[in-house]
């Protein structure tokens, strides 16, 4: 018989603004097989001080990833949580594997005995368990009350996830630039939105032309020879162009230009300015799940093995070559020679080639449940989106019960962090029929 799990663990305290108290469960490891032992999943509840003693609804908050965790909440919070904070309770998860949730670093993973363990571990952390650990908290938080749940990027992929194995658990569901193809391969969607990365690229040359002399000297500069970042690592051709990941965000194109205005000294070399900040973008120190399951969130049954999925596509593409002219930035695509050039990701590279090779994946989407879903959805679908297809997200939008897809080109993928008040707003009053 499986030991009864612990009491949560909790702890209050005031924030500017806020009244905040974290909490920390405890979870199956494996929720089909609880005898493999347990993991602590931590979740911070936000509050209105003013509102703390009304009985307000919940709205569970679902990160953007894989491998993200929670915002923490400062007194220039993101306006969408200003937003929920006048009608609703929230939660702030961190999905487990990051944050406080029993993180997985390099460190952790060193510890096991092989490859193959570790590979079969991090196996538990998709989806499917998320939205059963999110389904063993609600019980334990609400009284069995359904939430509400807002879901940025891959938080989309877990509410189509969770209308599949716990709609009784849900009142109404808010996604913003995350409606996954439900059957979509991972190669699938790296051919849908590889056009997309060029042409943000090409967005990127044509608002800063001098830029593309900056990528091109230091391109030359390290082909040469590799620069040394501050954690040893060495900045590459290949490396550099993982930059191209801040282009589908909001300010990216900004946030690129000023790291490449700093980026050369007077004798044409890399600065120290711009190495430092190359290597805490591009390094994965925080969110090494971001790189290890970053392909594996597509594997369903029948979907065959991801085996490098993003790589595949590029290879396919000449205009992506590292030696070609204008020199592309890619965009949210894991490569394999990540697992050996970037040091967080170093520690899982034998598991990541079992995750590659994996087929046997379980599902996350069930097709007939979700047809027939009846809780409300409203989904803002980004028109420019480059890591999430727009066309894919339509797709889903159309084969999905009550929901209602909100297609707009203001925003770029992040436009929930950009503009809350108004992206969330508009979600809910879409759900009360107010629009």
């Amino acid at each position: 018989m499986t030991a009864p799990l612990p009491e949560p663990r909790s702890r209050s305290l005031r924030l500017p603004g806020l009244a905040v108290t974290d909490r920390t469960f405890t979870v199956p490891l494996d929720h089909h097989d609880p005898a493999r032992g347990t993991i602590e999943v931590f979740a911070r509840e936000v509050a209105d001080p003013a509102k703390t003693g009304q009985d307000l609804p919940w709205l569970l908050y679902l990160q953007g990833g894989p491998g993200g965790k929670s915002p923490r909440p400062t007194a220039g919070n993101p306006s969408w949580l200003r937003r929920a904070l006048r009608t609703h309770r929230v939660l702030l998860l961190d999905q487990r594997g990051t944050g406080r949730s029993t993180p997985i670093t390099g460190r952790t993973a060193a510890r096991f005995p092989s490859a193959a363990a570790l590979a079969e571990h991090l196996g538990c952390f998709r989806a499917d368990s998320i939205v059963a650990d999110a389904e063993l908290i609600r019980q334990q938080l609400t009284g069995g009350r359904p939430w509400e749940t807002l879901g940025q990027s891959y938080g989309g992929f877990l509410t189509l996830t969770y209308l599949s194995q716990a709609p009784e658990g849900l009142d109404a569901c808010y996604v913003t630039g995350g409606l996954a193809g439900l059957e979509a391969t991972a190669e699938q969607v790296y051919r849908a939105t590889a056009p997309r990365v060029q042409a943000k690229n090409a967005a990127f040359a044509a608002r800063y032309p001098d830029d593309q002399e900056t990528l091109r000297r230091l391109a030359r500069q390290l082909a040469k020879e590799p620069a040394r970042l501050p954690d040893g690592d060495l900045l590459t051709v290949r490396r550099l162009r993982f930059l191209g990941l801040e282009l589908g965000m909001g300010a990216g194109f900004e946030r690129l230009h000023w790291l490449l205005d700093e980026a050369l000294d007077a004798d044409g070399a890399p600065t120290d300015v711009f190495l430092n900040e190359v290597a805490q973008l591009t390094g994965l120190v925080a969110n090494p799940l971001f790189g290890v399951l970053h392909e594996s969130i597509y594997g369903q049954p029948g979907s065959g093995p991801t085996a490098w999925a993003a790589q595949r596509v590029l290879d396919s593409l000449p205009q992506f070559a590292e030696d070609a002219d204008p020199l592309l930035l890619t965009g949210e695509m894991i490569l394999p020679w990540m697992f050996q050039d970037v040091a967080a990701l170093r520690p899982f590279a034998d598991a990541a080639e079992l995750l590659a090779e994996r087929a046997d994946w379980p599902a996350l989407y069930d097709r007939a449940r979700l047809a027939a879903n009846q809780v409300p959805v409203a989904a803002a679908v980004y028109f420019d989106d480059m890591y999430v297809d727009a066309q894919l997200s339509l797709r889903t939008a159309a084969e999905v019960g009550s929901v209602r897809a909100w297609v707009t080109n203001e925003w770029e993928h992040d436009g929930v962090r950009v503009d809350g008040e108004r992206v969330l707003g508009r979600l809910m009053d879409m759900v009360a029929g107010q629009l």
